[in-house]
């Protein structure tokens, strides 16, 4: 999941963030209101590339819903 944080937030709240990042998470952090810097789980990470794959897959699966029912 990605989210947006100001700076300042994201020096308030960097232990939670981080701990959030290896779950999986993205931030991107702006100066006011623009964009500066993406916080993302770093390469090699097991958790963080499954916690990703998963998210990928479900917004797959909803983009591309199945036309008819397997059986």
């Amino acid at each position: 999941m990605d989210h947006t944080i100001g700076s300042y937030e994201a020096k308030t709240k960097l232990p939670e963030i981080l701990r959030a990042v290896q779950s999986g998470e993205r931030f991107t952090i702006t100066l006011r209101g623009e964009p500066v810097a993406e916080l993302v789980p770093a390469q090699g990470t097991k958790r963080g590339d499954a916690a990703l794959a998963v998210a990928e897959m479900r917004r797959l699966m909803d983009e591309r819903p199945l036309a008819g029912r397997l059986t």
